[in-house]
């Protein structure tokens, strides 16, 4: 095989991928997920899922001689200043006060848990046109809370062990594999088995790499973004600046959800013979290069019509 065969190969499997009829079911699948608004509720329900979560356990890693759940998000996005002390006013509980859950408490913790769980549950029943369980998948969801807190504390031992630098790169191509395993076995669960591995593979593949270049990212913005909400807000800041990290998460899962059911769909087309040829991919270009000219050359027209100076018996 000659290098410009092989150039040209890469060449058609990029188009192949990039070409605009697969863009647009990517962006429709999303609309038809509520996209944004879905990942509103999501990280919504993940806040009030992990914050209580957080004090509970911080409590615990404190009295074993462990750093806190606070100190541990201080020290990975490297926090200083008042959004750091924002975040201990928020999620570490004074020397004087009691970490034990009472009733009220515990029954508020395993209903918000339990939500969460049911809100991706239902991520996953739509994004792959299954009928809903709802309650009827209880346990499955109490099996992925489980594995939902494994997960958790897997990538905090990575970014502790590994998290150098200040994009902490290496932690965060080290997480992806994780990232992956855990959102191909959380479809796998939360759809009460009603969708294989293989076919959540894309899923996983896709929202593992975007999850390693939004954590990458968030090591960027997330200092900036709690230091300046909690000069304006106060420890109420803080919760402000966790809402937006997770909704952005978020937006990354359910993005990654649209995105690897089309890539799934088009490797099944593939594996029966559905590719469509060469010269296709490139008409679909070449309309969206021409459409886009035509609206270009008529906007011009356009701007031109009304900045041409007007005689005196123009209206």
């Amino acid at each position: 095989m000659t290098a410009q065969t092989s150039r040209e190969r890469v060449i058609r499997t990029l188009t192949f991928w990039l070409r605009p009829a697969f863009a647009l079911r990517c962006v429709s699948r999303f609309q038809k997920l509520v996209g944004f608004d879905r990942s509103m509720a999501l990280a919504a329900g993940a806040l009030a899922a992990t914050v209580p979560l957080s004090i509970l356990t911080g409590g615990i890693l404190t009295r074993t001689g462990h750093d806190d759940t606070a100190d541990r998000i201080i020290g990975r996005y490297q926090l200083t200043g008042e959004g750091a002390d924002a975040v201990r006013q928020v999620l570490s509980p004074s020397s004087d006060t009691s970490t034990t859950v009472g009733i009220f408490g515990a029954v508020f913790l395993v209903i918000s848990v339990l939500s969460f769980a049911r809100a991706v549950q239902r991520l996953f029943e739509q994004a792959w046109e299954l009928r809903p369980l709802s309650v009827r998948n209880t346990l499955n969801d109490l099996w992925w809370v489980a594995g939902l807190a494994g997960y958790l504390t897997v990538t905090g031992l990575v970014y502790g062990l590994l998290g150098r630098g200040r994009l902490q790169v290496g932690a965060a191509a080290a997480e992806a594999p994780v990232t992956a395993a855990f959102l191909v076995w959380s479809g796998w669960i939360l759809t009460a088995r009603r969708v294989s591995w293989r076919a959540l593979l894309p899923f996983g593949v896709v929202g593992g790499v975007l999850s390693a270049v939004y954590a990458v990212g968030a090591t960027v913005y997330l200092p900036h973004l709690f230091s300046s909400s909690a000069t304006r807000y106060g420890a109420v800041g803080a919760v402000f600046a966790t809402l937006s990290a997770l909704f952005g998460a978020m937006v990354v899962t359910v993005g990654s959800a649209a995105l690897g059911r089309e890539v799934r769909d088009e490797l099944v087309g593939i594996a029966g013979g559905e590719r469509p040829p060469d010269d296709e991919i490139r008409r679909e270009w070449h309309t969206v290069i021409d459409q886009t000219r035509s609206r270009w050359h008529t906007t011009r027209r356009q701007i031109a019509r009304y900045r041409r100076p007007r005689g005196p018996d123009e209206p």
